[in-house]
């Protein structure tokens, strides 16, 4: 065990090449995690949506939603300013960490009490009996494992953030959801939710205090945990809005639909959400590495970086977009013939992961060299999401349009968001590292067209016949839209997400 030695002492020094070889590594096992997660993740919501039915669906969503975002608050912006107090610090590292966790607990605590005094906040258009009172509890499972895998991250172990993510919690839900069933099928959703994220935290738990260690002679400093938090809130308040606008439309939709819409829709977001795990799990990775070219003042390996990493995770996304919403209707079905008409929000959703890809990374950067501009550019974009939400909705339902199409107004509205988003941050910072941030390629385009006429003979085929979609023309599209973008999009740098080569200790 590391008794605590800050790591920076350790990698002063490193090169670009060794840094990128480093994302490269941390890549390749995102890419791992995320198909892990997505095995794992459609048994959940095919057991859900044909056992449970689209309404205890939608009261589980929008439940889960609530207790996740007071989860987000109570992290208080460390699953990602960890990094910057670990790489600053000459005190030893477990005892920062052990402050972290310990400001997230006493957090956690406090949101969970107010949810436990108000639940209608979970439950808006349900009653409250059972356990329901007793959800927010699992705040703290939630906020001190984001820690946690944090913390592991920072030694640039992703495998554990892997493992709790994108193995233990969507296994354990899976086979939760199909047990609890068989108890209580209004209360089995949360009951499984709540047992994974438990499973969750102690995988985290473990890698966290076997990189660390326990921390000998400490006591809690207040002063330190009070300006650790200080510190951290303008990047907690950008976490939560950046995490809140990826939920704002299905908060926004559950103010005028029904749960069984709600319950529709969560299931398109939570399969349009897939491809976000890419994107989100490389943070801790590239946060490391970015305060470290910070502190040499090495500005233009931060643009290389995040250009380099911004490809990667669009290339990825979207690929994986075109063989989830190409097939939509097929995949939507899988879940139940009820869920069919959720095909158009997933198809905005999807688009909107892409085109977020670059805003995702670009504030990687700005979080630690513009942190409130960052947060202003976040929170007005945000309120660009809501106003074009309810105007959407409402000239919808003014329309006397049916209730699945007004659901992909707000999915519309958060793929506009995005992509302002997305251009507004890539410019600052570029201006911030005076080099350029530039994540596209015209080699993507070529790839998507070629992938789209692969998978329009599939979808032309008869209903009867969807299973041929799924079964083959996933891989087809997929297939069709790598080799094109390897021969035409991968240079040299590129294809180091593919080598085995080690990153520099």
């Amino acid at each position: 065990m590391n008794g605590g030695r800050p790591l920076a002492d350790t990698d002063h020094g490193r090169s670009d090449d060794e840094d990128i070889a480093a994302l490269a590594k941390g890549g390749r096992t995102n890419i791992i995690g995320f198909l892990l997660r997505l095995a794992a993740r459609l048994p959940f919501l095919f057991i859900a949506g044909r056992l449970y039915g689209a309404d205890v669906l939608g009261r589980f969503a929008y439940a889960i939603l609530v207790v996740e975002f007071a989860a987000q608050l109570a992290t208080l912006g460390l699953k990602r300013g960890l990094a910057g107090e670990l790489s600053q610090t000459e005190r030893p590292h477990a005892q920062i960490v052990a402050e972290a966790m310990l400001v997230a607990l006493l957090a956690s605590m406090a949101a969970a009490g107010l949810l436990i005094l108000f639940p209608q906040a979970m439950f808006p258009n349900s009653g409250i009996n059972g356990l329901d009172r007793l959800l927010p509890l699992i705040i703290i499972a939630i906020a001190c494992s984001d820690v946690a895998l944090a913390a592991c991250a920072y030694r640039f172990d992703i495998a554990a953030t892997v493992r709790a993510r994108s193995i233990i919690e969507p296994w354990a839900i899976s086979f939760g959801a199909l047990g609890f069933y068989f108890y209580s099928v209004r209360d089995g959703l949360i009951l499984s939710y709540v047992v994974s994220m438990v499973l969750a935290l102690i995988a985290s738990l473990i890698p966290m205090i076997r990189h660390y260690g326990f921390p000998r002679g400490w006591t809690p400093q207040w002063r330190s945990i009070a300006k650790l938090t200080r510190h951290n809130l303008p990047l907690a308040a950008a976490d939560a809005v950046e995490w809140g606008s990826r939920r704002l439309d299905l908060a926004i939709l559950g103010l005028f639909a029904t749960p069984y819409v709600v319950g529709i829709y969560y299931v398109a977001q939570q399969v349009a959400s897939l491809p976000q795990k890419l994107k989100t799990s490389f943070d801790p990775i590239l946060g490391p590495v970015i305060t470290r070219n910070l502190a040499e003042n090495n500005l233009h390996g931060i643009a290389r970086q995040v250009s380099q990493v911004g490809f990667w995770i669009i290339a990825a996304q979207a690929g994986i977009a075109l063989a989830l919403g190409i097939p939509g209707e097929a995949v939507m079905g899988l879940v139940g013939p009820t869920f069919v008409g959720g095909t158009g929000a997933l198809a905005f959703l999807l688009v909107a992961e892409v085109v977020a890809a670059t805003a995702v990374v670009s504030e990687s950067a700005l979080v630690y060299m513009a942190r409130h501009r960052n947060l202003a550019i976040s929170l007005v974009m945000i309120a660009v999401q809501a106003g074009l939400s309810f105007a959407l909705i409402i000239a919808a339902r003014r329309n006397g349009l049916s209730p699945l199409v007004i659901a992909a107004a707000p999915a519309l509205a958060l793929t506009i968001a995005l992509a302002l988003s997305s251009l507004v941050k890539a410019k600052l910072l570029a201006r911030l590292l005076d080099a350029p941030v530039n994540a596209w390629r015209w080699a993507l385009l070529w790839a998507a067209a070629a992938a789209t006429l692969a998978g329009s003979a599939f979808v032309a085929l008869p209903r009867h016949l969807e299973w041929v979609e799924l079964v083959f023309g996933v891989p087809v599209v997929m297939g069709v839209y790598a080799l094109v973008i390897w021969r035409k999009g991968f240079g040299p740098e590129d294809r180091a997400l593919f080598r085995k080569t080690p990153a520099a200790a």
